[in-house]
């Protein structure tokens, strides 16, 4: 059985990844900070549910050991949990959107080594975004060249750096950072635009889902590797 680990999965994309890997097989756990709202998309999936606030070190630890008591192990974890960071720009702003999108990913990531440590396959997925990618932004044939969101742009190339970094410290455990495709979701809703959750969760899948020979320390979207 694969154990996997969804934080942010109470809607989304992160929701619909849930539903996919649930029919593959794998025993999910939805993270979420709500627990009224966690609990429901669990009993809805038929997976199982831990209170987890990426920006709160207690709530992680706590989130962890729970699967480590119940599972012992963690095969998979996808770092889905993620803020767009679109209001003002300034101090506390700015300190959020780093908390949630970058440090979250260092407190999740290093909570679960020791479960991932016991896979026989483990596997990482860091859902950046191009946005983040220097290549992208500065190219004025792609459409993330008009997009000024300072602080998710910047959070999601921490989050990329990141991946690679724990790529080249961890040689066992595969990680990669992954552009999901624009989407349909709360966080899209001001903007009018995305296709649907499946589509881009399916994206997330197929990372999620590699092989001992897969790659690892990558940024990529639905069409492969993307420069940044």
């Amino acid at each position: 059985m694969t154990t996997t680990l969804i934080t942010g999965a109470n809607k989304g994309i992160g929701f619909a990844t849930a539903r996919q890997l649930l029919a593959l097989g794998h025993t999910v756990y939805i993270g979420a900070r709500d627990a009224e709202r966690g609990e429901k998309a669990a009993a809805d999936l038929g997976a199982r549910f831990v209170q987890l606030d990426v920006t709160d070190d207690t709530s992680v630890a706590g989130a962890l050991a729970t699967i480590d008591a119940e599972e012992g192990q963690l095969d998979v974890l996808v770092n889905n949990a993620g803020v767009l960071a679109d209001d003002a720009l300034d101090g506390p702003a700015a300190l959020r959107a780093f908390d949630v999108n970058a440090v979250g990913i260092v407190r999740v990531t290093e909570a679960a080594l020791p479960l991932l440590r016991r896979s026989s396959n483990p596997v990482v997925v860091n859902v950046s975004s191009s946005l983040g990618s220097f290549g992208v932004v500065t190219n004025p044939d792609r459409p993330e060249h008009a997009m000024p969101l300072a602080l998710y742009s910047a959070s999601k190339a921490a989050a990329t750096m990141l991946t690679v970094q724990y790529a080249k410290a961890h040689e066992g455990i595969k990680f990669n950072a992954l552009e999901p495709g624009t989407t349909a979701t709360d966080m899209t809703a001001a903007f009018g635009i995305g296709r649907p959750v499946e589509e881009s969760a399916a994206v997330v899948v197929r990372l999620a889902t590699i092989g001992v020979d897969g790659p690892t320390g990558t940024l990529q979207d639905e069409n492969g590797l993307l420069p940044w």
